[in-house]
């Protein structure tokens, strides 16, 4: 399998739940229901700290040299995203417990599972930030809108080097399948903890035809 091929594949077969999750309800399920500017950075805010922490102990106890380099640069830039996002806060402390797909990351320690994984993340985290920038432009606020344009910029060259490094660690089909299980599982960890989130305020997760 090529890294194009893996791509398009974990995309075709998770194409519901990233479809949902690229939704309005996201940003509705993220917040409680408190569709306001505040409550939303906050989540934001909480999301790429947690997310950043994750990276941040995958560094850590990392063995495979490449994959160490992309950790740590990936956790360098959610701190960034964490810090640009708090800069619109004030004295906003993030949560540190992790939840739903991030829980799921960080229980991984298999440098294939990790590489797909991180692939999966980047996948469903894109449709957050394409909701986070709507929801600013909508509140005519095109500053904010513009921070989390720019925080989807750089999940586009995250992506990219999860498919490197995809590319690197995988050395047969056997390996390309554990990297993809896991990618399928980071996003329906996402996915669930969605639909889990709207159910508990009785909202139906599924979109309304």
């Amino acid at each position: 399998m090529t890294p194009s091929e893996f791509l398009d594949a974990v995309r075709d077969d998770n194409e519901t739940a990233l479809s949902r999750l690229g939704s309005s309800k996201s940003l509705y399920a993220a917040t409680g229901g408190e569709m306001d500017a505040g409550p939303v950075l906050e989540a934001a805010a909480d999301a790429e700290h947690v997310a950043a922490q994750t990276f941040h102990a995958w560094t850590a106890d990392e063995a495979d040299d490449e994959a160490t380099v992309v950790f740590e640069t990936t956790a360098a830039e959610e701190d960034d995203h964490a810090d640009a996002v708090l800069a619109k806060l004030d004295d906003y402390q993030p949560v540190e417990d992790a939840t739903g797909m991030q829980a799921y990351l960080r229980n991984l320690d298999d440098t294939v599972e990790r590489a797909g994984a991180l692939l999966g993340r980047v996948l469903a985290t894109e449709k957050s930030k394409e909701q986070l920038t709507g929801f600013f432009v909508g509140q005519a606020d095109p500053q904010t809108a513009s921070v989390f344009r720019d925080l989807k910029g750089d999940l586009d060259d995250q992506r990219e080097r999860a498919l490197d490094l995809l590319d690197d660690v995988c050395a047969d089909d056997e390996d390309w399948q554990t990297a993809k299980d896991a990618a399928d599982t980071a996003i329906q960890a996402a996915y669930d903890e969605y639909t889990e989130q709207l159910e508990s305020m009785g909202v139906n997760p599924k979109p309304v035809c």
